[in-house]
């Protein structure tokens, strides 16, 4: 490389080069970062959101005055006992039997407390036919699903002995075992063989197992660290099992692909038959500046959770910008590092019959196949840019289209999970007989003096107001906690699962009912919680965090690409496109999910909704990852550019010349959200086909036709700079011109593709 070495000024050049000459000590210096963030994140423990935290509002000022006071609300438990038929009635000797009976075995197997019959609660159907034994399990709530399994068994024995009737158990601790039962492992599973699958990828990509384990063995101890380091941030921001889910999946994802961009340059650069040495600091240079730009793109991108105000979402904004900043860190020092100590041993582990011998590659130049697909391809986009646009763009803006009519809510039980379990069916079977019954709203009443005569006479009279305004058809349950001064008050809502008449119930309740009654005492506080509220106050929220969210990281993203390559109209056009690369995946979704088209491929009949949180999280992760794949292939158009080709022939030898690594870098990220696609929650399955799609999306039709036509069509208008904009800092390149000069020659006479 000569001189040039000398002159390279960036960043990611420099990390580069001392990583290279001071290979040990870099490679160690990263081994004690990740030993060191593992040592104290394990002493430090992690600290998970807690309730109180998750949102803002009502939901959050009721969950407080519970935790202030120390109170631990139990799990609790329902037996629904019912007639199979219309023959017998709660009042029928048989049916009194039977009642007795789970009341008794409950008590019996000492795991629980409260039992109530429903003689005495009156919760019992309007047309006679079901009732509802109550009690709820002794412990603490969260682990309450380990110790009801006695509970669950000594109901299953009474049904044996009444054929009659239908008695079935349901509530938080029996649907916590149950769902851990059939889904537990299932999320685990999925996270586990994403390792794998990315490995076997990278096997078939670059034909070798030590050039396959490299990106892998990064991205793990890229998210090893970052586990630890997520402890203790946790202590000034709280984390949660979600978040680091999110921080595994993004972490895998970009550690991968950043490996994957810097390795495939340096072995190009080598089969173009430079040195070791100069192959790396080419690499460094150019992808590994490519990446840094990516790297803190993506960090913004993630950013933008911390303004939603939900502790999950901005947990896991912090965790998956973590995540990226350490891989983006790793792949620029201690990637270059292992590069040069493993040289020529980086080829060790050929996969027989995968790939011809690096000889024979530059021999033959463009040898493979998928490079030639995409050579025909841009030779077809760049003759005629202005139908591959209109063709492209149409199609994207016509998988979009079913966008505009989407439906988002929190799912229900049988829309997460269908008919597949049984609790489903006795979740549905609850909610018709008793409306609300099962998700009551829960009224947290606090005042000086919760017996004072006035604040009683107010809580009877909300109790009788709920059900004379409609909101509910009772019983309206009132538990009182005297040493605390607070009345927990249940109140089953009308319209049951149906969420938008319990909404309407809950509105009444807010808006009318309290305001009322307990509204009229001095120093009374009563905020109202429950399921159905926490998904209101949840929705609300989110609601008014999209357009600050938007916001914030389209400006940015436009920012930072206007510094990066100091060019107007590749900042644009960089985020037009990857808005419609997130537009085409919230058509898919709701075309899939709310329409039912092609539903059944994807085990997703009936779903009719996308659930609440999944768009705006989609297009944080999405524009984060997108820009990856833009910055590093429009990084090399520019680059060819600047050694002195025309736009047109920088385009198609930037695109055709990083084909392969963003196929193969793709073909990744769509295998791992696909598994998030196989689950069985409706949740995990629209995020992973929404994921996955959108990438496969952005990496063919925006990637390799739509950016070329584009930027074909404005030519030398791509790197338009208004005037004004000059006293920007310079972010452009900062490759040495020897090293790109020196390549320029050879790089003439035949594309290498990389595979």
């Amino acid at each position: 490389m000569g001189n040039g070495d000398s002159r390279v000024r960036g960043l990611a050049a420099r990390a580069g080069g001392w990583s290279a000459r001071h290979r040990w000590a870099a490679v160690g210096i990263w081994v004690l970062f990740v030993v060191l963030a593992m040592g104290l994140g394990s002493a430090a423990g992690r600290v998970d959101v807690k309730d109180s935290d998750q949102l803002k509002g009502e939901t959050h000022t009721a969950a407080k005055i519970v935790e202030d006071a120390g109170i631990e609300e139990p799990a609790g438990e329902t037996v629904l006992i019912q007639a199979k038929d219309g023959s017998l009635k709660a009042t029928d000797a048989e049916f009194r039997a039977a009642v007795t009976a789970v009341v008794e075995a409950v008590e019996g197997t000492g795991r629980v407390t409260e039992v109530t019959s429903p003689y005495d609660t009156k919760t019992i159907s309007k047309d006679g036919r079901s009732a509802l034994v109550q009690f709820d399990m002794r412990g603490e709530a969260d682990t309450a699903g380990e110790r009801v399994e006695p509970v669950l068994k000594a109901v299953a024995d009474v049904q044996r002995d009444h054929s009659s009737l239908r008695i079935e158990e349901i509530g938080g601790a029996s649907m916590m075992k149950t769902f851990d039962d059939a889904f537990g492992d299932d999320f685990q599973k999925a996270e586990y063989s994403a390792v794998p699958v990315a490995l076997g990828i990278l096997l078939i990509a670059f034909g070798a197992l030590v050039a396959a384990l490299l990106p892998v063995l990064l991205a793990i101890t890229a998210i090893m660290a970052t586990m630890g380091l997520m402890g203790l941030v946790s202590h000034v921001m709280p984390m949660s099992d979600t978040a680091n889910s999110v921080m595994l999946l993004v972490g895998l994802a970009v550690g991968v692909d950043y490996c994957l961009f810097y390795l495939r340059r340096e072995r190009e650069e080598r089969e173009a038959g430079r040195d070791a040495q100069t192959a790396l600091r080419v690499a460094a240079a150019t992808s590994g500046r490519a990446i840094i730009v990516s790297g803190v793109t993506v960090c913004v991108a993630m950013a933008g959770m911390l303004f939603t105000g939900l502790a999950e979402f901005e947990a896991m904004g912090l965790a998956s910008l973590m995540v990226v900043a350490v891989a983006m860190v790793g792949s620029v020092t201690v990637l270059p590092a292992l590069l040069s100590l493993l040289g020529e041993r980086v080829e060790k582990g050929k996969i027989p019959f995968l790939h011809p011998e690096s000889k024979f590659r530059r021999n033959r130049g463009r040898g493979n196949r998928e490079s030639r697909f995409w050579t025909a391809v841009l030779k077809g986009v760049l003759a005629r840019p202005v139908i591959s646009v209109v063709v492209a763009a149409g199609a994207l803006l016509a998988i979009a289209a079913p966008a505009l009519g989407m439906k988002t809510q929190n799912l229900t039980l049988d829309q997460e999970f269908g008919d597949s379990l049984p609790i489903v069916q006795t979740y549905n079977r609850l909610n018709e007989a008793f409306p609300g019954g099962s998700d009551p709203a829960e009224v947290v009443v606090r005042a000086d003096d919760i017996n004072a005569p006035e604040v009683t006479s107010a809580l009877a009279d909300f109790r009788e107001r709920a059900i004379s305004s409609g909101a509910s058809r009772g019983p309206v349950e009132i538990k009182l906690h005297d040493e605390h001064n607070l009345a927990f008050v249940y109140v089953p809502l009308v319209g049951g699962s149906d969420l938008d008449r319990a909404g309407a119930s809950l509105d009444k309740l807010r808006d009318e009912v309290r305001p009322a009654t307990l509204g009229k005492v001095d120093g009374v506080e009563a905020p109202i919680t429950g399921q159905v509220a926490g998904s209101k106050d949840f929705n609300d929220q989110l609601a008014g965090a999209v357009i600050p969210v938007f916001a914030f990281v389209v400006v940015f993203a436009f920012g930072l690409m206007l510094l990066s390559f100091r060019s107007l109209t590749v900042a644009l056009t960089s985020i037009v496109l990857n808005l419609l690369s997130v537009g085409a995946a919230y058509g898919i979704l709701v075309a899939v999910f709310q329409h039912g088209w092609g539903a059944s491929l994807v085990g997703a009949e009936g779903v009719g909704a996308i659930i609440t949180w999944l768009p705006l999280f989609l297009f944080v992760i999405l524009f984060g990852l997108s820009m990856d794949y833009h910055v590093f292939v429009v990084s090399r158009i520019r680059e060819a550019r600047l050694r002195g080709r025309s736009t047109k022939d920088a385009i198609q030898h930037g695109v055709v010349t990083t084909a392969g690594v963003v196929t193969s870098a793709a073909v990744i990220m769509v295998a791992v959200f696909a598994i998030f696609g196989t689950l069985s929650m409706q949740s995990m399955k629209q995020m992973g086909v929404g994921l996955a799609a959108a990438v496969l999306i952005d990496a063919t039709i925006i990637r390799g036709v739509l950016l070329p036509a584009v930027m074909a069509l404005l030519g030398e208008r791509n790197w338009y700079l208004p005037k004004w904009l000059n006293r920007l800092p310079d972010l452009t390149h900062d490759e040495a011109p020897e090293a790109v000069t020196r390549g320029a020659a050879r790089d003439d006479e035949g594309e290498r593709v990389p595979v």
